[in-house]
Order: structure tokens, then C-alpha cells, then sequence
């Protein structure tokens, strides 16, 4: 992930001015490297390495996903829609 979409990402997601680590912020990142990922193993079918890592960061993002939902259930619904992770 380049820098300059990070930082687009952050400035989408943030919740203020110095926000750059809240949960939504970190999700919507944790989303980014996941879809770059699938796309990676799409090509790259034998590449175990990164399936564990894909497979981690998804937990990693489950985990935060439902701390926001217990802690903002208004906020945890715009976050799935904006990313669109659940139908």
C-alpha cells in the first residue's frame, strides 16, 4: 500500500482532526490490505506465507470490527456499509 493511499484512507475514515489510529481508521486500512491480498493469492495459489497473513489480519480486523459494534453500533453499521463487508 502506497503511502498517498493510506493517508486517503485515514483522511475518509477519521473521526478528527489528529485521528490516525482510531478502530474505524484501522479497519478501513486492515480492508484495504485484505482486498490487496485476495488479489495477491488469486495469482500466487501456493503462496502459504501470505495466506497465514491474510488469514491473521482478518481475525485481527474481526476482533476490532467487534469492539466497535459493542462501543458504537450507529457508527460499526456506516463503517460496514462504507466499506460494504457485509450484505
Amino acid at each position: 500500500m502506497l503511502k498517498e493511499d493510506k493517508q486517503a484512507i485515514i483522511e475518509k475514515f477519521r473521526l478528527h482532526e489528529n485521528d490516525t489510529g482510531s478502530a474505524a481508521v484501522q479497519v478501513a486500512i486492515m480492508t484495504s490490505r485484505i482486498n490487496a491480498l485476495n488479489e495477491h493469492l488469486k495469482l500466487n495459489k501456493k503462496d502459504n506465507h501470505s495466506r497465514r497473513g491474510l488469514v491473521m489480519l482478518v481475525g485481527k480486523r474481526k476482533r476490532l470490527l467487534e469492539y466497535i459494534k459493542n462501543n458504537d453500533l450507529e457508527g460499526y453499521r456506516k463503517l460496514i456499509k462504507e466499506l460494504g463487508l457485509r450484505k
